[in-house]
């Protein structure tokens, strides 16, 4: 299947990111409910470090239960691992 290039733009930074084509729209999606949350955060508590603000985020997102199943994170991991590397690639 073949990759796109995408840059996301999370709690004001952007963020270069090659992903399948199929989980795009998945993804484009996380992103924008990502800052959607740090927003409603910012306006509901006297936070304005966007680090802070998505640290928190984060945390409600990964609160939630999905399916009541086991929360596999190493996908996560890897892909955090794979923007840090990014990123640093391009300093």
């Amino acid at each position: 299947m073949a990759k796109v290039s995408l840059k996301l733009e999370i709690a004001g930074r952007t963020y270069p990111i090659s992903v399948l084509e199929s989980e795009k729209d998945k993804v484009l999606s996380a992103a924008n409910a990502l800052n959607a949350s740090i927003e409603s955060l910012k306006k509901h508590y006297a936070v304005n470090d966007q680090q802070d603000l998505l640290a928190m985020a984060s945390l409600q997102y990964l609160m939630k239960p999905l399916n009541n199943t086991p929360v596999d994170y190493s996908e996560i991991e890897q892909k955090l691992e794979d923007l840090t590397t990014e990123a640093t690639d391009l300093i």
